[in-house]
């Protein structure tokens, strides 16, 4: 069996389209793995890359792609809804297939290095791949953003696992790591009230008390005119999108709100789908194919309120 990871580049560009494209152009048309999308969006200005296959393939067209946006992107003029620390922000190996975390780690840390010799950004290492204590969580690393990042990394405790102790002067620092697959999933809500969106985020965030895997927060799409609940969830499997879903809709009924639709941004492993829609099928009584991908990337669009959704958001689509 071919080791299969997704690798999942974030960097903080999403407005320039042209600029997008000369940053993604070296990950296209490469031997032994697949740019499967890069989904540009104008009101967190980033962009999430999804590449699948060999991770040993990756990394020379990945320090080709970090160096486009290193040259490219200029932080010091950057602004967006989403937290960022660098021009690219975040570099996640995840296994897929025929391969484990430790070799994913591995492969973190061959990049990680690399980068930091060759583009002399910064690296600090979080997830699986993380060797100092508290940098397992990248929202400990990314506190205080760019913008901060140039006193807190001459602090000691959060000098960079590779690099110099200074940011770059235009592409900050960036984050290398391996994790669990997670879902970027974002809630549409039919207001442009900022603040039931905090409450919403507020009640199903573990930080506060809510779901123990499920990072969210809240944010206004300028461009949509309306507010979303922005989230993670590090474990699909104890924290189910429908089960998500329910209880955000419950949230917002309170407020006289509605949910209007929801994003998967990357990929999805077809696990999360099957999990909440046989919920869905035990309510209506109907019988869920798990190997029939497009009945199953329909059904997500109906029940969990899916757009921009097609049968390639599916991780074993991809494969396949």
């Amino acid at each position: 069996m071919k080791p299969i990871v997704q690798c999942v580049p974030n960097f903080s560009e999403g407005r320039d389209l042209d600029k997008v494209e000369a940053i993604v152009k070296p990950l296209k048309d490469q031997e032994g793995f697949t740019l499967v999308s890069y989904e540009p969006d104008k009101d967190y200005n980033r962009t999430v890359v999804t590449l699948l296959g060999d991770p040993e393939a990756m990394i020379k067209p990945l320090l080709a792609f970090m160096k486009r946006a290193r040259d490219l992107i200029d932080m010091n003029k950057q602004s967006g809804e989403h937290p960022r620390m660098g021009a690219i922000d975040v570099v996640p190996f995840i296994p897929i297939q025929g391969i484990d975390m430790e070799t994913c780690v591995k492969h973190a840390h061959t990049l990680g290095e690399n980068v930091a010799d060759t583009l002399e950004i910064p690296i600090f290492m979080y997830g699986e791949a993380s060797v100092k204590k508290g940098r397992k969580r990248l929202p400990n690393i990314r506190k205080g953003e760019f913008e901060g990042m140039n006193d807190k990394i001459k602090e000691d405790q959060w000098h960079p696992d590779y690099g110099k102790p200074s940011i770059h002067p235009k592409a900050g620092a960036t984050a290398i790591g391996a994790r669990l697959p997670l879902i970027a999933y974002n809630i549409d809500l039919d207001t442009d009230d900022i603040e039931i969106a905090k409450k919403i985020a507020r009640a199903i965030r573990g930080s506060s008390g809510g779901f123990k895997h499920v990072q969210a927060g809240p944010v206004y799409l300028e461009e949509r005119k309306h507010v979303q609940v922005t989230m993670n969830i590090l474990n699909y499997k104890q924290n189910p999108i429908y089960r998500i879903n329910e209880v955000v809709a419950l949230e917002a009924k309170r407020y006289g709100k509605k949910i209007t639709g929801s994003e998967i941004v990357g990929l999805i492993p077809k696990d999360t789908i099957v999990r909440s829609i046989k919920y869905y099928a035990a309510i209506e009584d109907f019988d869920v194919s798990e190997d029939n991908m497009e009945k199953l990337s329909t059904l997500a669009k109906q029940y969990l309120h899916f757009r921009d959704f097609d049968l390639k958001k599916i991780i074993e689509a991809n494969i396949e």
